[in-house]
């Protein structure tokens, strides 16, 4: 009986201990099973989420940096195209150039054909240059009285030069027009300089042919004040224009050199008498002209009471 119950006993356990054994199985493939599920779901929205990423990220491809960089990559200046490109500047630099030359050069010429013909009060660097010498110093004649003129004319070579000229400020715009027709009928004019050039000296300016006006000094072998003083008048051409005096009856002609000028039936060049250019023009003016003169003749000289 004792033996009975000791194998009941035993058989019990074994029993029991095969249930056990099944449960735990059980329990560790349900456990498996359950881990393989959330393997699969988590794989599940691993793929979902790469496929939704697939939609808006392209696959990544490696490029060469030449081809994703632009569609027109900058190019690199080889020393031949850089030479172009500088001779290509060049050239529209020389155009540039060309252009602003012919700009001055077509200022210059039609600064040649209407001339300069200004008037203004006594600059200071060329009263300074009179000082002394055309305006010495005492001279009652007031500096605001006279007018520098620069006035263009034609050389004795046909061609174009500006006079300077100083007169008294009642006859520049007489002056201006005047010498403004000369010009545009291409009279010709020696020289025209500022008396102060040739140191005031009249005799040296008549020899060297210059056309001049102000000069404070008096009638050559007079004390009387010459018109010169007064700004009021010119000499023209002096040389071919001589002053002709008859002192003591006897006919003197200056300045040197210039005796075949005095012979006015003589034909010849810059000759100013009438039917000349200057001694109709003048004569227009009010001037009066020296070769009319009865005592003496002044061929060169016109002057305008004021």
């Amino acid at each position: 009986m004792k033996r009975l119950l000791i194998q009941v006993i035993a058989i019990l356990m074994i029993f029991m201990l095969a249930a056990f054994g099944c449960g735990s199985n059980a329990g560790s493939e349900e456990a498996a099973s359950a881990e393989e599920e959330t393997e699969e779901t988590d794989q599940q929205a691993e793929d979902q989420q790469a496929e939704e990423n697939n939609e808006t990220v392209p696959e990544m491809v490696p490029v060469e940096v030449s081809e994703a960089v632009s569609e027109e990559p900058e190019t690199e200046v080889t020393d031949e195209e850089a030479g172009e490109q500088s001779e290509s500047n060049e050239e529209l630099s020389a155009e540039a150039d060309t252009g602003s030359d012919d700009e001055t050069e077509e200022e210059e010429a039609s600064m040649d054909q209407e001339g300069i013909f200004t008037s203004e009060p006594i600059p200071d660097d060329v009263f300074a240059r009179m000082s002394g010498v055309s305006y010495p110093d005492g001279c009652p004649i007031a500096r605001e009285d006279l007018r520098y003129l620069r006035l263009s004319y034609h050389d004795f070579n046909g061609n174009t030069q500006v006079g300077e000229l100083v007169c008294n400020k009642k006859v520049a715009e007489d002056m201006t027009e005047i010498f403004r027709e000369l010009y545009k009928r291409g009279y010709q004019i020696d020289k025209m300089k500022l008396i102060d050039d040739y140191g005031g000296d009249d005799d040296i300016s008549c020899a060297e042919d210059n056309t001049s006006c102000f000069n404070y000094r008096t009638v050559a072998g007079t004390n009387n004040l010459s018109k010169h003083a007064l700004g009021v008048a010119i000499d023209i051409n002096p040389f071919y224009n001589p002053y002709v005096t008859y002192p003591n009856g006897v006919e003197r002609i200056s300045p040197p050199g210039s005796e075949p000028y005095a012979d006015r039936s003589a034909d010849f060049p810059h000759k100013i008498g009438p039917g000349d250019d200057a001694y109709e023009l003048f004569m227009a003016h009010g001037f009066t002209w020296g070769g009319n003169w009865k005592s003496l003749k002044d061929y060169q000289h016109f002057q305008k009471a004021v």
